[in-house]
């Protein structure tokens, strides 16, 4: 299931949930569908050298410290490649188990493309901005993401976000 869902959406799902009108209508006002969100929100993150891009580089990363991690978004694999698929499926439930938010995008292409990647790559890792004491410091689109994968998290299958064109 691929989707290029907005906000309004998730403001639909939370009026039947019975939550803040008056905040979810400025969420939604506010917000862009969710691919755009994603790439703002991979455009910023690696302006502030917040990105770690391949899945070796992730898996190195998240084994020492996985707590540094926000988001971990992977690209819908390509048939024929289980060795990739497999040390995929693990990374997904090492990012579960360590409450990482797993975005699932549309194409390995347009992910490296927006990373600004010669080679193609189908995994990548945003990192947490740390600031004074124990408390992560969120951009604007990172909250939304957050927003979406929380209203995602207990689904059976997660969405597929199409990215946009680059």
């Amino acid at each position: 299931m691929v989707v290029e869902e907005t906000c309004t959406m998730h403001l639909e799902r939370a009026m039947d949930i019975d939550m803040d009108l008056e905040l979810d209508i400025d969420l939604a006002m506010e917000c862009a569908p969710i691919g755009r969100v994603v790439k703002s929100a991979l455009m910023r993150a690696q302006s502030e050298t917040r990105v770690i891009v391949g899945l070796s580089a992730a898996i190195n990363v998240l084994s020492k410290s996985p707590e540094g991690s926000l988001f971990c978004l992977m690209a819908v694999p390509k048939d024929g490649d289980s060795a990739t698929h497999m040390h995929e499926v693990l990374l997904e439930a090492f990012c579960y188990e360590n409450d990482i938010y797993v975005i699932k995008v549309d194409d390995a292409t347009k992910l490296s493309r927006i990373l600004g990647q010669d080679s193609v790559e189908s995994c990548c890792l945003i990192q947490k901005v740390w600031v004074d004491g124990p408390e992560e410091q969120l951009t604007k689109a990172e909250n939304q993401l957050v927003d979406y994968c929380e209203a995602h998290w207990d689904a059976p299958q997660h969405p597929i976000v199409q990215l946009p064109a680059v």
